[in-house]
C-alpha cells in the first residue's frame, strides 16, 4: 500500500531515489555491441534466436509489409492513428526553425544554417507492450524537420512486428523499417550493419539494455536521451477527484514496477481517499502486478500546507509528468520551471499526451527535467554557422584579433591574420 508523508518528512531526493543497479547490463551490452560491429547480420541473427523466438528471414519489411498492416489493424483504428499523427505533426510544425543573415556592419555578413539529419533512426519498443504511439512521437518530428532517411526498428517476436506498429510508421512517414531490437539493434543502428545502415542519430525508448547501448554508442551517434522509467506527479487540492487522481497515478504505475507515481496535496482527505482508490482500481488492472509492485515502492503522498510549497517541491522533483489538478492552473504555469510535460486542470490526464494532443510524450525522466527538455524538431537537425568579411572589413579588425590571439599565447592565429595585412592583400 502505498504511504502518506508529511512533507516535513521527506525530500525531493527521496522522491527521485531508484535502484539503479542493474549487475552485468554494461558489460553484457558491450559485448553485444562488439559482436554486432565485428559479425553485422550474422550478430543480428544470433540474437534474434536467443531473445525473439528466431530469426527473420529478412530484417527489412517490404512495402507490401506495411501495406497489409493496415488492413490487420483495421480503419477504425488507422482512423485514431491519422488523427493523432494530424495533431502531432501540427504542434510539431510550430518547431520548425528558420536560418537567419546578419548583416549588421558594412563588408561583414554572418548568419547560421538549420540543416536536417541525413538519416536518425528510431527504436520502438516491443516487448511487455506495443507501442505504436512511439512511433508517432519520434518519427513524426524528424519529418518535419526533413530527415532524408527515418529508419525504425523494433522487436519481432517470432519474426513478426505487431501491425499497430507497421500502420504508425506508414501514417508518419517512416522510410524503412527493420525487425531487429534490444541492444543489438542499437549497435547496428551505431554502426551499421549489411542491411541495416549506420544512422546520425538515435531516438526512442527501451529497456536497462537499450539505455546502456545508447549511453555506449553515444559520441559515434547522436542520441536523444537516457529514458528511465516513467514518472507522474500530481499536484491536487481539496476539490480533485480521488478517483481520477488514483487512475492517473496508475497510468503510468502499470508501465514499469520501478515507474513513479507521486501525489502532492494540500489535503488529508484526498490523501486518504486516494490510497484507498488505488487498492480498489489496482484489483481490477489487468498489469495489477507491475502497477502494484510500482505503487507499494515507488509511489507516494505528500502533504502539503499550500499549492505555493507543492509547486516548488515539483520543481525540486522535475517530473517527467506533472498535473495541476487545482482550482486555477494557469495561476501556477509560469511557476512551474522543472518539468517535462505540464497538464492543467482535472480534465486532462497524463494519457491526452501520450497518444493524442500533440506534444511529445519523449520525455526526460529522473529529475533531468531540470535540464533536458522534450523531444522536438529541433532534435532532428543540425546548425552551422557562417561569416563573410571583405578585406577591407577585415582591415578594420585585424590588429584587435591579433591582440587577442597574441593574449593567448596563440602567436600561429595572430600570424594567420597578420599575412593578409601585408604587401597587396590588403
Amino acid at each position: 500500500m502505498i504511504e502518506i508523508f508529511d512533507k516535513s518528512e521527506i525530500s525531493a531526493r527521496d522522491v527521485l531515489r531508484r535502484d539503479n543497479s542493474a549487475s552485468g547490463v554494461e558489460d553484457a551490452v558491450a559485448g553485444i555491441i562488439a559482436a554486432v560491429r565485428r559479425g553485422g547480420d550474422r550478430a543480428l541473427r544470433e540474437y534474434a534466436e536467443k531473445f525473439d523466438g528466431g530469426a527473420p528471414e529478412r530484417f527489412e519489411v517490404s512495402p507490401e509489409e506495411m501495406d497489409e498492416a493496415a488492413g490487420a489493424v483495421g480503419p477504425e483504428f488507422i482512423a485514431v492513428l491519422e488523427e493523432a499523427a494530424r495533431n502531432i505533426r501540427d504542434f510539431h510544425e510550430r518547431q520548425r526553425r528558420q536560418g537567419f543573415v546578419a548583416a549588421a556592419r558594412p563588408g561583414r555578413v554572418m548568419g547560421q544554417n538549420v540543416i536536417p539529419l541525413r538519416r536518425a533512426g528510431i527504436y520502438v519498443p516491443g516487448g511487455t507492450a506495443s507501442y505504436p504511439s512511439t512511433v508517432l512521437m519520434n518519427v513524426i518530428p524528424a519529418s518535419v524537420a526533413g530527415v532524408d532517411e527515418i529508419v525504425v526498428v523494433s522487436p519481432a517476436k517470432n519474426g513478426r512486428i505487431d501491425p499497430a506498429i507497421l500502420a504508425a510508421a506508414k501514417i508518419a512517414g517512416a522510410h524503412r523499417v527493420f525487425r531487429c531490437g534490444g541492444a543489438q539493434a542499437i549497435a547496428a543502428l551505431a554502426y551499421g550493419t549489411e542491411s541495416i545502415p549506420a544512422v546520425d542519430k538515435i531516438t526512442g525508448p527501451g529497456n536497462v539494455f537499450v539505455a546502456e547501448a545508447k549511453r555506449q554508442v553515444y559520441g559515434q551517434v547522436d542520441i536523444d536521451m537516457i529514458a528511465g522509467p516513467s514518472e507522474i506527479l500530481i499536484v491536487a487540492d481539496e476539490h480533485s477527484d480521488a478517483r481520477c487522481c488514483a487512475a492517473d497515478m496508475l497510468s503510468q504505475a502499470e508501465h514499469d514496477k520501478n515507474a513513479s507515481a507521486v501525489l502532492i496535496t494540500t489535503s488529508r482527505a484526498l490523501a486518504a481517499e486516494v490510497r484507498s482508490e488505488l487498492e480498489r482500481q489496482l484489483a481490477s488492472l489487468p498489469r495489477e502486478e507491475i502497477a502494484r509492485a510500482s505503487i507499494d515502492t515507488r509511489g507516494k503522498i505528500i502533504i502539503v500546507r499550500s499549492i505555493d510549497e507543492a509547486v516548488e517541491l515539483a520543481n525540486e522533483i522535475a517530473p517527467e509528468h506533472l498535473e495541476l489538478c487545482v482550482d486555477e492552473p494557469f495561476a501556477y504555469l509560469g511557476r512551474v520551471r522543472c518539468a517535462g510535460s505540464i497538464f492543467l486542470g482535472r480534465s486532462c490526464p497524463e494519457p491526452l499526451g501520450d497518444y493524442f494532443a500533440g506534444p511529445n510524450h519523449t520525455l526526460p525522466t529522473g529529475g533531468t527535467a531540470r535540464f533536458f527538455s522534450p523531444l522536438s524538431v529541433d532534435d532532428f537537425v543540425r546548425r552551422s554557422s557562417f561569416i563573410y568579411y571583405t578585406a577591407a572589413a577585415l582591415a578594420e579588425d585585424a590588429g584587435k584579433i591579433e591582440a587577442f590571439a597574441r593574449r593567448e599565447g596563440l602567436e600561429g592565429h595572430a600570424r594567420s591574420i597578420a599575412v593578409r595585412m601585408e604587401g597587396d592583400d590588403k
